[in-house]
């Protein structure tokens, strides 16, 4: 990409301030944080769901949709049903190793 060097500046010192920031900002409310309030619960749990969601989003859509596109797999039934059922079957185990975790 031809950024501009402002727009590299800029850039530069986000990615170079947001960790520390974070880790600053944790180090504060470490005293008065219980993770094990109702209102932390609720938020763990929107702040899971929106990552999972994004995750699912980036599989399905940015790295499967090319792979169940092609022409190849378009024009065979028995890969298509091989690949949706590895599909199925990959989300499945995921599903059962995030019930252990």
């Amino acid at each position: 990409a031809k950024f501009k060097s402002k727009a590299i500046a800029t850039m530069v010192l986000f990615f170079s301030l947001t960790t520390p920031a974070g880790i600053a900002v944790g180090m504060g409310i470490s005293s008065v944080y219980n993770d094990s309030s109702p209102t932390a619960l609720i938020v763990q749990g929107i702040f899971n769901s929106a990552s999972a969601g994004i995750l699912i989003y980036m599989a399905l859509v940015d790295l499967l949709a090319a792979d169940f596109m092609n022409p190849r797999m378009q024009c065979n039934l028995r890969l298509q049903l091989g690949a949706h059922l590895s599909l199925l079957l990959g989300s499945g185990c995921m599903s059962l190793l995030a019930k252990w975790a």
